[in-house]
């Protein structure tokens, strides 16, 4: 005997099942994670303990909760990045659409602002698994991250996380990060070794370069137990708070119109021989 859909009389023993274990609601409820949305969730987690527990499928720590949003605090907003000048300039184009703006803004989240956070996470994480055994102290960070640091140089690359345009003589958001990790109990390896690349690089390269709080927000992440393929999607969650505040702004003290104006009167036209 097969069953059949009381209201449509269709077959569902031959009707495709589509696996989730997110969200799903009937009439009455909105299920999320496997508690009932406005009675069990609603006013009682936060967001970040949400966008945690949503990607990773388990609740997370106290601490691994307050380094998560640590990170999206982090990598909310830096000022006039590309980021934030797409933005203002597509909602100048098109302000009928807000999530256009939004959208622009995120899509230029590459290796160059918020991939970083990714990019460290991946590097760093592809020497721990290389390792035989975990290092027991400094010293023996330190040498990992000597012949990390090393050997990126002699392959004329560079080491993600290291450097800023801006914060060359310390990015102020990396030691807060630091300190947080290690009050929390989430300071593990990923962490560590950046730290040590932190001191040994000067040695490597013949310059000190700060770590910057995009490198620390990816070793911290990785840490915190979330997965590495969607290390940039957290970047560009926190990214996405900090683009509604810049259009928020821009729609009551706006500078996209003189952005553009400013670049089209000053345009050096040379046409082609």
């Amino acid at each position: 005997m097969t069953s059949r859909d009381t209201d449509t009389g269709t077959d569902r023993s031959t009707v495709p099942t589509y696996r989730t274990g997110l969200g799903a609601s009937d009439a009455d409820h909105i299920w999320l994670l496997g508690h009932d949305l406005a009675e069990d969730l609603l006013g009682q987690i936060t967001f970040g303990e949400l966008a945690y527990w949503m990607v990773a499928k388990r609740r997370p720590t106290e601490g691994q909760r307050v380094l998560f949003e640590a990170v999206l605090v982090a990598l909310a907003d830096h000022g006039f990045t590309p980021t934030a000048i797409a933005a203002r300039v597509t909602y100048l184009s098109a302000p009928d659409s807000l999530q256009g703006a939004v959208a622009a803004g995120l899509l230029g989240g590459g290796s160059r602002f918020l991939g970083v956070t990714e990019d460290a996470a991946n590097f760093l994480d592809a020497v721990i698994i290389d390792l035989d055994d975990l290092p027991a102290d400094e010293d023996g960070w330190d040498a990992v991250a000597t012949r990390v640091v090393t050997a990126t140089k002699a392959a004329g690359r560079f080491v993600p996380g290291l450097g800023h345009p801006v914060h060359k003589q310390g990015d102020p958001r990396t030691p807060v990060l630091f300190r947080l990790a290690r009050q929390h109990d989430v300071y593990g390896p990923h962490l560590a070794l950046f730290a040590a690349i932190g001191r040994v690089h000067p040695d490597v390269l013949g310059r000190t370069l700060p770590l910057n709080g995009a490198g620390v927000c990816g070793a911290v992440l990785a840490d915190i137990g979330l997965p590495l393929g969607v290390t940039r999607g957290f970047a560009l969650l926190a990214r996405c708070a900090g683009l509604l505040g810049q259009l928020a702004e821009e729609m009551v003290d706006p500078i996209g119109n003189d952005i553009y104006m400013n670049i089209d009167r000053n345009t050096d036209y040379r046409p082609p021989d």
